[in-house]
């Protein structure tokens, strides 16, 4: 049975977040504030945070980098965290802080399935869908050279 922690400031976006992933093989756990993130993940040990950016005065970055040093020398255990971002550019903040996985919102059910599911597992997710489409450049082909 999976355990995952939910922190936001927005009761809406807290309960989007559980009703997508509200099952019989997962138990929810809810947070309003930055600072309950790091007491929680003491007491409960999740297997799993997701955190959104902008929480009031402590948001998903800093809740990240609290949960990252407190593991580096053993006072609570390693558990992922899935940041949710508010913009393409916020991506920066996500890989700096060390966060596992990133989406960015407006949330999608598939997406945000597929990004716990990889978490749990142990892997990293990032969240392609704004990037952008490749372009293509096709090598010019050298043109004969005529002599004489």
């Amino acid at each position: 049975m999976a355990r995952i922690l939910l922190a936001s400031d927005l009761p809406a976006l807290r309960q989007q977040l559980a009703g997508v992933l509200r099952g019989p093989e997962t138990t929810l756990l809810e947070v309003s504030s930055g600072f309950d993130v790091l007491p929680t993940v003491r007491a409960e040990h999740p297997d799993l945070v997701i955190a959104d950016l902008q929480i009031g005065s402590m948001g998903g970055m800093a809740v990240c980098m609290d949960l990252r040093l407190e593991a580096s020398y053993g006072a609570v255990p390693e558990v992922p965290v899935l940041l949710l971002l508010d913009r393409r550019p916020d991506v920066f903040l996500a890989r700096r802080c060390g966060a596992e996985g990133f989406l960015l919102k407006p949330l999608d059910p598939l997406r945000l399935r597929r990004a716990v599911a990889t978490l749990l597992e142990g892997g990293r997710f990032e969240d392609d869908s704004l990037r952008p489409d490749p372009v293509v450049v096709e090598a010019a082909r050298p043109q004969a050279v005529r002599t004489g």
